[in-house]
């Protein structure tokens, strides 16, 4: 619909919204007295139209939380599941590894120095070094694979200039010169263990599989409280998610590194394509709908870091809900004409609709001020009673969602569970804007370029150097957030001062969630209390 066509309407819409509401009037007082009560006090029009429009937000948003409880049942059901893992049987295939890299000059050197360390039979291996860069790291890694090269290491350089395609062209651009059969992949913080190749080959041995992924673990999670709740919303994805859609037989993605391709799903699915910022999950796709399988290890881990400023992680969630809708938009027709059955088809369409969820948050963010107006000038309990069951559905489900992977991993529910919970509700905040432009502009078929998440090798308070050349500046979405963290500080204090007290924790989650993005982007280093507060986890991870 144009905009034009919609400000025509909108005075018509106002009137059904108004007579949907009195028809909801006339059906509780004839069919419940006591709801006609609460339904008594006078609608005005911005009242039926903010009402409506809140709690359809509040309803589709439900509609996701209730997926995410039914994607938990299903980790729940099929958690011990696992394929079957073949014993070796001395044939092994050749493997090529790919390290695509791009101004990785702080990493670049220990994940070199950890795939020359990967046990497999050195004529059937060949390392890739796919580098981009613009700056030193190319001659990092010159020199670094001269000297590996020199002690027997399988391993060469493949430089371009022009980086078309990025990530996506860079992999091509080496697939195209690579011997394996099989194709494994680490972005430069991975540092897989010897024994990664050994363990995971073997599934290769079933003819039909395509893809093997591991999971990821994190060396940093404990470094601050932004880097422990991104610890938090990953063990979500990878332990849940990932479990969850692979066990029970439905399509999941390739997180793009930490896993191992098949040479022939990806030529047969039409290689390396560079129209979406999230290729791996594309591939993957793809190759899934041609037949192949995928098969999920979390019990193979490969360690790697998390953004440790806010800037590069909402720089990398942006990218990755742009890609996902870019994808979901991509693929949309092959999957809805494949012979797919409907339940693969339904989750695909959930997984790729998942950050539409964004553009939902900020028009209920934009609701949520009047709606306690109205609550307050109201004094309706209907009101609450409505809200219960959709903000139990989608907080709720959220915190089951979130915390199960660390009640499982800890043996029990802990105090720092709770405070994790918490920074998972302001971080999803702090995205709010950054990741509602990205999905607007993957709606709206708008293209942007693939941007590196910085990564320093260690705490970037400890490297000034790192901290200073790779990290983004928070611009203007920086002052966006504090704009909008001081719109909601100025709403909160004028529901104090009427006494409406039953919006403001929500509005209070907005107020800290975007303060916290606007100052961390704008260089807030923050407390560096993660350990002390959140105390360490208790056992070891979960699968």
């Amino acid at each position: 619909m144009r905009p034009g066509m919609l400000l025509v309407l909108w005075p018509s819409m106002g009137t059904a919204l108004s007579a949907a509401v009195d028809a909801l009037r006339f059906f509780s007082i004839s069919a419940a007295p006591v709801p006609a009560v609460w339904l008594e006090a006078p609608l005005g029009e911005w009242e039926t139209l903010t009402l409506l429009a809140y709690f359809g937000v509040m309803g589709l948003l439900a509609v996701f939380g209730l997926h995410r409880l039914f994607l938990v049942r299903l980790y729940l059901k099929h958690r011990d599941v696992r394929p079957p893992r073949p014993e070796p049987d001395g044939r092994w295939p050749r493997v090529t590894v790919q390290l695509p890299l791009y101004n990785e000059r702080f990493v670049a050197q220990n994940l070199l120095e950890a795939v020359a360390r990967l046990d497999y039979p050195a004529d059937k291996l060949e390392i890739q070094a796919l580098d981009d860069s613009t700056d030193l790291t190319t001659e990092i890694v010159r020199n670094r694979v001269e000297e590996l090269a020199a002690r027997g290491v399988p391993i060469r350089l493949i430089h371009r200039r022009d980086r078309v395609g990025y990530k996506a062209g860079a992999l091509q651009a080496g697939l195209e010169q690579a011997k394996g059969e099989l194709i494994a992949i680490f972005d430069a913080d991975f540092l897989p263990a010897p024994d990664f190749l050994q363990r995971l080959v073997p599934y290769f041995q079933d003819p039909g599989v395509g893809c093997v992924q591991a999971r990821w673990a994190f060396r940093n999670r404990e470094d601050s409280l932004l880097t422990s709740v991104q610890g938090v919303m990953l063990d979500s994805h990878f332990v849940i998610d990932q479990t969850a859609r692979s066990a029970s037989g439905r399509f999941f993605n390739f997180n793009g590194t930490a896993g191992i391709l098949r040479r022939r799903m990806i030529e047969g699915a039409g290689g390396w394509e560079f129209d979406t910022l999230t290729e791996d999950t594309d591939l993957s796709y793809r190759g899934q709908l041609a037949g192949w399988k995928m098969l999920y290890v979390p019990e193979v881990e490969v360690d790697s870091e998390l953004p440790q400023d806010m800037a590069s992680f909402q720089a990398q969630q942006a990218r990755w809900a742009k890609g996902l809708v870019e994808t979901g938009l991509k693929l949309r027709r092959p999957i809805a004409e494949s012979g797919q059955p409907w339940r693969v088809k339904l989750e695909a369409f959930f997984h790729f609709a998942s950050n539409l969820s964004y553009p939902l948050m900020a028009l209920l963010a934009l609701l949520v001020f009047p709606v306690g107006l109205i609550r307050w000038e109201w004094q309706e309990p209907w009101l609450l009673l409505a809200d219960a069951p959709l903000f139990v559905a989608t907080f709720g489900s959220l915190a089951a969602y979130c915390l199960l992977p660390q009640v499982l991993r800890d043996g029990r529910l802990r105090a720092r569970h709770g405070v994790l919970f918490l920074g998972v509700l302001a971080m999803g905040v702090a995205l709010l804007l950054s990741n509602f432009v990205a999905t607007m502009e993957a709606l709206a078929g708008v293209r942007s370029p693939f941007q590196r998440t910085a990564k320093y090798s260690q705490d970037p308070r400890r490297n000034r150097l790192a901290h200073a050349l790779y990290r983004p500046q928070g611009g203007w979405l920086a002052w966006a957030n504090l704009a909008v963290a001081g719109y909601f500080s100025l709403g909160c204090g004028y529901l104090a001062w009427l006494g409406a007290w039953s919006t403001l924790p929500f509005m209070g989650l907005f107020v800290v969630g975007h303060a916290l993005a606007g100052l961390l982007s704008l260089g807030w280093e923050g407390p560096s209390f993660s350990t002390r507060l959140v105390g360490k986890p208790a056992g070891s991870s979960v699968r």
